[in-house]
């Protein structure tokens, strides 16, 4: 749309917005992130004269850790009815984990509100009024906190955290703040001013108004020197992801869930800590500290089993079996009832993929849930679908079939009806028959035929009557079926399937 332009300040501003705005597609939706401080006032100004109030909407995140927090939020929505702007907010709660610090923990908290404000209302993308003052900051404190080059890398100018979210864009990272302030007076543009920003006990506020003073009168172009410094490290950063996904290629197992072992304590540290960094990143984990990452590798060099690991990140355990490394998210230290730690229960994050070679287990069979000491639970089948077993954090669910299925672990519903059902603790010595003329095997060694870690072996054993009829991970017990009548083998049936809490709808 035709704009009326004053002069070059305007100019700049408009300019820099044009460039990202042309490159979206006809009628897309323009996110504004608006706290309401000069710098996205100008972003929300320049993008309605640039876009058009109908193509604009305006988001406000409430954080609540100001008094004055109510009456920003009504100035913004005040600000975007005067602009003609869809206007939309979110209040967040401010959770702080693992010793973050409060900006960190209040940045996620925003940027988790303002993705999912953009999904409401359909933004092609999410502008943010960064500049390169605020660029150069980032650069300083990265320096100063001995960060890496992904931490030197600072802001990008468009970003995409997520394939389904709206990509960050940064428009103005080129821009001084000095010039959206002129802008924002030319304009008679009205902000808010947050208290917090002059507070300099806050390490941003300290180098805003104690250190780039000073560099701006030493080296009046430290600005464009630490941008420069940003791009060359994005730069060398990508160069380093290409080198782990050619490294995951050779090295990865099950689709990039796991690695192998070997292979990766084979490269040097440089190398191997790269290929963690980035492995850790695809599976949805924060990305760990150089310092965590060497006492990873560290583990991983020296631990003969997977007993002598003792990683836990981002609420997963690492673990090993087999050669086989991989995350086993909500792992849980849980105190046993004999006093000694027992072991982590959890969703692994790689699941298990077809059949594994058979052979000696090098973590043996520790019975966890005789050392658990778990109470007999007990089912009168009368049709019910699923059958919650908390105390083995997950459901027995018995999945309706057609009558003439009679495939892997589905049973008649009349043998279901037939007896009561119970759900026992393993004890030791339990033997099954997988096929109808198999031999009966214990489930020790079929746990280790099929490539169950020791720890995941804690599953509850489903009798019918005195029968063991079906183990989760291993299957139907043959055997339960033998005795049956042919006249009750077919009709209604069961499937049935062990799903863990954390994937049961």
């Amino acid at each position: 749309m035709k704009t009326s332009v004053d002069s070059a300040a305007e100019r700049i501003v408009l300019d820099a917005l044009g460039g990202v705005f042309s490159g979206l597609p006809p009628d897309a939706v323009v996110a504004v992130a608006y706290s309401g401080g000069l710098d996205s006032t100008v972003l929300l100004d320049a993008a309605v004269r640039v876009a058009g109030a109908e193509r604009c909407v305006a988001l406000h995140v409430h954080h609540g850790l100001s008094p004055n927090a109510d009456r920003w939020l009504a100035h913004c929505e005040a600000t975007a009815r005067a602009l003609g702007v869809r206007f939309d907010a979110e209040q967040v709660r401010i959770r702080r984990e693992n010793g973050e610090s409060i900006e960190a923990a209040a940045r996620d908290a925003r940027y988790r509100a303002l993705d999912a404000m953009c999904a409401r209302q359909g933004a092609a993308a999410l502008w943010l009024a960064h500049h390169a003052d605020d660029q150069a900051e980032t650069v300083l404190l990265q320096l100063l906190r001995g960060a890496g080059v992904a931490g030197l890398a600072a802001m990008a100018p468009q970003r995409i955290d997520e394939p389904s979210a709206a990509p960050r864009v940064r428009p103005f990272l080129h821009l001084l703040r000095a010039q959206l302030e002129r802008y924002a007076h030319l304009r008679g543009l009205r902000w808010i001013e947050d208290e917090s920003n002059a507070d300099t006990r806050y390490a941003r506020n300290a180098l805003r108004h104690e250190v780039l003073p000073t560099l701006a009168t030493r080296f009046p172009g430290f600005r464009d020197a630490l941008s420069r410094t940003a791009r060359h490290a994005a730069t060398a950063q990508r160069l380093l992801d290409d080198l782990a996904r050619i490294d995951m290629r050779a090295i990865g197992r099950d689709e990039g869930a796991a690695l192998s072992r070997k292979s990766l304590t084979a490269l040097d540290d440089a190398r191997a800590t790269n290929l963690l960094r980035v492995w850790i990143r695809t599976v949805a984990l924060p990305t760990p500290s150089a310092a965590r990452l060497g006492d990873m590798l560290r583990q991983l060099r020296e631990a003969r089993d997977g007993h002598a690991l003792s990683v836990m990140h981002g609420g997963a355990r690492l673990r090993l079996y087999r050669d086989k490394i991989y995350w086993e998210k909500g792992a849980l230290e849980l105190p046993s009832s004999t006093g000694r730690r027992a072991a982590p229960r959890g969703r692994a994050l790689q699941p298990s993929t077809g059949q594994r070679p058979a052979g000696d287990d090098p973590y043996g069979d520790e019975l966890l849930g005789a050392r658990d000491a778990k109470r007999t639970e007990h089912l009168a089948w009368r049709g019910q679908q699923v059958w919650h077993l908390p105390q083995w954090r997950g459901s027995l669910v018995f999945v309706p079939t057609t009558d003439d299925d009679i495939g892997p672990d589905t049973v008649p519903a009349a043998l279901l009806a037939s007896a009561p059902l119970s759900a026992r603790a393993r004890t030791g010595g339990e033997r099954m028959q997988r096929a109808a003329a198999g031999p009966a095997r214990t489930l020790k060694n079929l746990f280790q035929e099929i490539g169950v870690p020791a720890w995941e072996r804690d599953v509850p054993l489903i009798y019918i009557g005195d029968t063991l009829l079906f183990v989760p991970l291993v299957g139907l017990n043959s055997a339960a079926l033998s005795d049956l009548p042919a006249s009750r083998r077919h009709g209604e049936r069961r499937r049935l399937e062990w799903r863990l809490d954390l994937l049961i709808a």
